[in-house]
């Protein structure tokens, strides 16, 4: 899937809540550190059956080491997942854990370090193009309210695991024609029953 990634020319804003200001490493080849923070989701993070809300808050560690290429980014982030049981369609609720890493190079002649590639801003490093590519790839196409989840009735849509194991229909009943069935079985007040669906009308034909 396309990556959300800074366009050249951009300029990265020093405040956002996953831009990390990478001065605070000595730039010297193993100087890392560590930093833990709680931000809000970014918008747009969905995917099939299942989102993380905007807003939402997001447990993240990043660990930030300078390496000869550039800096080196691993952020595990614990995130709340919403979105509909893809077989009874009921809301279901996670928590989604991921882990990530990236290489952010320098920026060469004013542009992204290699195609498709994560790059430093001066000294700014913005987290969120990569940490938004690993947490929808990680979102469940078709999340489940349970594992054994039974789904809906085929015939009427109920709920099977409301309904309990009993819950059956006749092999004849067409839910299409249901209301229309019940009008049929009732008798007309001035002469013989109407015929139901199917049975002969006296004349020879349905």
């Amino acid at each position: 899937m396309p990556s959300f990634r800074r366009t050249a020319g951009a300029r990265t804003d020093p405040r956002g809540p996953l831009v990390f200001d990478t001065r605070v490493l000595d730039h010297r080849p193993g100087s890392a550190r560590v930093e833990t923070s709680t931000v809000p989701a970014p918008a747009d993070l969905h995917t099939g059956m299942a989102w993380i809300p905007q807003g939402a808050e997001l447990d993240l560690e990043v660990r930030l080491e300078f390496v000869t290429e550039g800096v080196l980014a691993t952020a595990t982030v614990t995130a709340p997942v919403a979105g509909e049981c893809a077989r009874c369609l009921e809301p279901v609720s996670q928590t989604l854990r991921v882990r990530c890493q990236e290489l952010f190079g320098y920026e060469q002649n004013g542009g992204d370090t290699s195609e498709g590639g994560y790059s430093l801003d001066r000294d700014l490093l913005d987290l969120e193009p990569a940490l938004r590519d690993a947490l929808v790839l990680a979102l469940p196409l078709a999340p489940r309210c349970q594992e054994d989840c039974p789904g809906l009735c085929a015939e009427c849509g109920v709920r099977l695991a409301q309904a309990g194991p009993g819950h059956h229909h006749g092999p004849d009943l067409d839910p299409r024609w249901a209301a229309l069935r019940q009008l049929t079985m009732q008798h007309s007040p001035d002469g013989p029953p109407v015929p139901g669906i199917g049975e002969e009308n006296g004349r020879g034909r349905p």
